[in-house]
């Protein structure tokens, strides 16, 4: 805001009732300014005043409006160093303060009113713009925002770009290279996505971006669907089909090796909150009664994702989900080599390729704390190892919505817009889990458990999704590995 200058001031009109609401404090004492306006009005001037031509009434009315400007200026400055909230009854007590002690203004009553309003403007709209330029100095906009997230600390540019700055320039280098992304005139692809990652990464508005990267709306949206769209292209090459070697987090350990040697990765449903019209709500509408759209993720035990569907409506269970994926395919869905599988939770049926825990016995991690830690019985024991090593997906669905709080929310966008973000969103989450083993938040959820968001009570297996002679070679499996871990446990003890 540009500080008003003594020449514009001294010809300004000047409102009451817009100073009063552009410049109170919220303290309540500027509401006197009416009245302390009304008493010094209806003042009347002493006797015995000498009459004033026009322009001698002029150049005094100048003369003293530069001194109040001056004490203005003086008085923001004190502001600034005492930290004091500013307030135009402030300002009027101590151009009061002046009025008394001044011999050379007592001529100019009458004047001193719509001075001291100008006065109080004047010195407002100069708090401001010191205001300004000292929350500018701290956060630097525009190219000097950029020069210091990737010159500056490297705290900074975690937080602001959610990853490590060599992470960063490494996809930047891969959207260059693939022509994915361009340098123009005015936007280098490093502030192409630094904007992008902004957005997601802090669920900011474009108001926000704007002021924050020094670009218009326009601007700041048309590069934000360009890097979406860039993104989303690289998810045929970084969600990639799982190893079919064993993965180092069951061959590690004796809990889980040799009983899931084969197995490839978990699969689960998440929701994410969604924003849609009026006439879709209902059927996006989950059992917990809010709007969302229903995610189908797989992942390594390494926390990258293998496939990731989003789009359904919340209330579609997540059996259904994958039932159609299964049968569509055009979807992509990994083809699960034999005698391979994926863990999966009680909402979905035990079939071929996808081992489920056993019905009506305790599975999540919770049931199995304090007095009753030790499984009772072979199921249980199945099933609490099935639940630790499914906890992967968790972990991995925690880790995405820490990194990208716009995932927690429903950002106003189209929906497929929406679905996007969250393909981008796994696309880059894996791009940092190869680039960076030590990422802070991957770190923040390894060598512990996290809450499992289990099914409903009343979600049970789709059956169709079963074919019997399926559901047999699954049980059949499952059961041998009951079988093998409930022996080792009875004998050998060395670890349940």
């Amino acid at each position: 805001m540009k500080t008003v200058g003594i020449c514009e001031a001294s010809t300004m009109s000047v409102d009451p009732t817009f100073i009063d609401e552009d410049a109170s404090s919220g303290s309540g004492e500027d509401v006197n300014l009416l009245d302390g306006h009304s008493k010094r009005q209806s003042t009347t001037p002493r006797s015995g005043r000498r009459k004033r031509s026009r322009k001698a009434a002029g150049d005094a009315i100048v003369d003293a409006m530069l001194e109040i400007a001056a004490a203005s200026k003086m008085r923001a400055a004190a502001i600034m160093k005492n930290e004091e909230q500013f307030s135009i009854s402030k300002c009027i007590k101590l151009l009061d303060d002046m009025q008394d002690t001044s011999t050379s203004m007592e001529d100019f009553d009458l004047e001193l009113d719509r001075m001291e309003l100008v006065a109080a403007v004047a010195g407002y709209h100069y708090y401001n713009s010191l205001t300004r330029q000292r929350c500018r100095s701290m956060s630097p906009v525009g190219p000097g925002f950029m020069t210091k997230l990737l010159n500056g600390d490297d705290n900074l540019c975690r937080e602001m770009l959610r990853m490590d700055k060599h992470v960063f320039h490494k996809l930047c280098g891969t959207l260059r290279q693939r022509a994915m992304l361009r340098d123009t005139a005015g936007v280098m692809i490093e502030e192409q996505l630094a904007i992008f990652l902004n957005i997601v990464g802090h669920n900011e508005r474009n108001r926000v971006i704007q002021e924050r990267f020094q670009h218009s709306g326009e601007t700041i949206s048309r590069h934000f669907n360009n890097v979406l769209k860039a993104i989303k292209s690289l998810s045929r090459e970084l969600l990639q089909s799982p190893p079919l070697a064993t993965s180092p987090q069951i061959l590690g350990s004796n809990r889980f090796y040799p009983y899931f040697k084969d197995c490839i990765g978990v699969i689960d449903g998440m929701h994410i909150p969604a924003h849609v019209p009026a006439k879709d709500q209902s059927r996006f509408r989950n059992k917990k009664g809010i709007l969302s759209q229903n995610v189908l993720a797989a992942c390594t035990f390494d926390l990258q994702f293998i496939f990731i569907y989003p789009g359904w409506e919340g209330s579609a269970e997540d059996s259904r989900v994958l039932r159609a994926v299964l049968d569509d395919p055009d979807q992509n869905f990994p083809q699960i080599p034999e005698g391979k599988y994926y863990l999966v939770d009680p909402g979905y049926s035990n079939r071929d390729g996808f081992i489920a825990p056993f019905q009506g016995v305790r599975y999540d991690l919770h049931e199995y704390r304090g007095v009753n830690q030790l499984p009772r019985n072979a199921k249980e024991l199945f099933n609490h190892r099935h639940s630790s090593l499914r906890n992967a997906i968790q972990k991995s669905f925690n880790v995405l919505k820490m990194r990208f709080p716009i995932l927690k929310l429903a950002p106003q966008y189209a929906f497929h817009t929406q679905r996007d973000i969250v393909i981008a969103a796994c696309v880059i989450h894996n791009h940092i889990r190869r680039e960076e083993r030590n990422d802070l938040l991957f770190n923040s959820v390894e060598g512990g458990t996290v809450d499992d968001g289990l099914p409903d009570l009343d979600d049970q297996p789709d059956m169709l999704l079963a074919a019997s002679i399926q559901e047999q070679i699954a049980s059949s499996l499952r059961d041998s590995i009951t079988a093998a871990m409930w022996n080792d446990f009875v004998h050998k003890w060395d670890e349940w």
